[in-house]
């Protein structure tokens, strides 16, 4: 059950959905109207649509039809996606009852059904626990989806082929922190920048990059079906954000072979190593920003290393088999009493 809307976890999510079907899991869905990965799930198994607002007059009705469907299907497990969804799990003790939290929830009001908690940092595993969660809580990370990167080529966005290009992506809001990504760049003479994604930021964002002075070397991308493509034609990636609770996009920038940057909050605090695998910034530090990209640029042997040893932690860290066997163990009942080991 997913009610999210357009971004890194919305991805993360099909991601998850599609490895589960791959393992034989036949699955039932309840997400919002109109997802743009609808076209992406809808194989998998039936789909049920709805907003599910508090207030709407559909919202009951949308109870009814999934407490229905689990009488009626009989499900091993349910898992709701964030907070919001958790509102929909029923008490039915025929089924594992989970939610997979991306971020650190506010109060744990709706989760009075649910078995356990999987938190995919420590951070919100802590969080929960400040809370006062005191059932089972696993800690179960991301992986990367299994694509072959193929740069696109510059030229289908009046980029130079000699220039120095960065990369980033996501939704655009506030908390990703694009606009300190454009001053950032806005300091780095003859440095373009690519930003795949949508959001409620765009113009003001477009308005910046103007009166910076840099709407000649900036291109807003749009929502692309595979970022990863994008960032692999380029030669740094960057996460600006303010709040980020893992950080998805980093992970994928390393599996393309692209060095990264990124600032310390608080996912890539946990999982990234500055100076080794990435470049570690202080939030909304433009000047610290511009310097690690320039030192991407212009410091021997630096991005190659950077690369390296991202694929690595990568690799150490975030296996799609590793997480997908944890979550069948889940789903089989395979609950452990206390906090599991981050993968």
């Amino acid at each position: 059950m997913h009610f999210g809307k357009e971004g890194g976890a919305e991805r993360f999510f099909v991601n998850l959905v599609t490895a589960f079907a791959e393992a034989g899991v036949e699955q039932r869905f309840v997400t919002r109207p109109g997802r743009v990965w609808k076209a992406e799930v809808a194989p998998l198994g039936p789909v049920i649509e709805n907003h599910y607002r508090r207030l709407s007059l559909s919202s009951p009705i949308l109870t009814w039809r999934v407490h229905r469907m689990v009488r009626q299907w009989r499900p091993d497990a349910i898992m709701a996606w964030m907070s919001r969804s958790s509102r929909l799990v029923p008490d039915w003790p025929h089924a594992v009852k989970l939610t997979r939290l991306g971020d650190y929830p506010r109060h744990l009001k709706h989760f009075r059904y649910n078995d356990l908690i999987v938190a995919n940092t420590p951070g919100i595993a802590e969080r929960c626990r400040e809370l006062g969660w005191d059932r089972p809580l696993e800690v179960v990370s991301n992986f990367v989806r299994d694509v072959d990167p193929v740069p696109v080529d510059r030229a289908r966005f009046d980029t130079p082929k000699d220039a120095f290009l960065v990369t980033g992506s996501g939704r655009f809001v506030n908390r990703k922190g694009f606009d300190t990504l454009l001053r950032a760049v806005a300091d780095l003479p003859g440095a373009y920048l690519w930003l795949m994604g949508e959001g409620e930021k765009r113009d003001e964002l477009e308005q910046l990059a103007g009166e910076l002075g840099i709407a000649d070397r900036v291109r807003f991308i749009g929502w692309v079906e595979e970022p990863m493509h994008y960032v692999a034609a380029s030669d740094c990636f960057v996460m600006p954000s303010r709040h980020e609770p893992l950080g998805n996009v980093i992970l994928e920038a390393w599996a393309t072979g692209v060095p990264c940057v990124s600032t310390a909050s608080e996912g890539p605090a946990w999982f990234c190593t500055d100076g080794s695998d990435s470049l570690l910034v202080p939030i909304d530090g433009v000047t610290e920003m511009a310097a690690a990209i320039a030192r991407v640029r212009d410091e021997p042997g630096l991005a190659a290393r950077l690369a390296e040893n991202g694929a690595e932690t990568l690799a150490a860290r975030f296996t799609k088999s590793a997480v997908v066997d944890r979550y069948l163990a889940i789903f089989r009942g395979e609950i452990v009493p206390g906090d599991a080991q981050p993968q």
